[in-house]
């Protein structure tokens, strides 16, 4: 059984790093240099992002538990750093971002884009850890 919750964790937290760095990499860049006013582009990135926080909250959830049934125990501290960020973005972050006045727009897209890069490392690096030592590379 730990080889199927291995697996599965594994699976989700690639699929999570994967996801968040094709955005940064590729969907982000392309949507700046498409969009030429200022206001399509953020209407543009409200509708990309809206109603994900309800797809990455099971996410989180079920890294968390598969994490803990496979007994990788060591990465349920980074899982929850990425959570508590993922948090902030969802329900502080974008709340203000909405509301934003648009000479402010600027500053919360490089705000988010830390954050998004800091999940990104914090759950690519957690996949790629589990992976090594569940492979006994480490």
């Amino acid at each position: 059984m730990t080889a199927l919750f291995t697996t599965v964790h594994l699976a989700l937290a690639a699929a999570w790093a994967g996801a968040m760095g094709y955005s940064l990499l590729v969907v982000q860049p392309k949507a700046e240099r498409y969009f030429a006013k200022d206001d399509d582009l953020e209407d543009f990135l409200l509708v990309m992002a809206h109603g994900n926080r309800w797809k990455v909250v099971p996410l989180i959830a079920a890294l968390l538990v598969t994490a803990a049934l496979a007994g990788i125990y060591y990465l349920l501290p980074v899982y929850l750093v990425a959570a508590v960020i993922f948090a902030n973005v969802s329900w502080r972050h974008w709340p203000a971002r909405v509301f934003a006045l648009p000479a402010e727009r600027a500053g919360f897209r490089k705000r988010l884009k830390v954050q998004a890069w800091a999940m990104t490392v914090l759950v690519g690096g957690a996949f790629l850890t589990g992976l090594a030592a569940t492979s006994g590379l480490i």
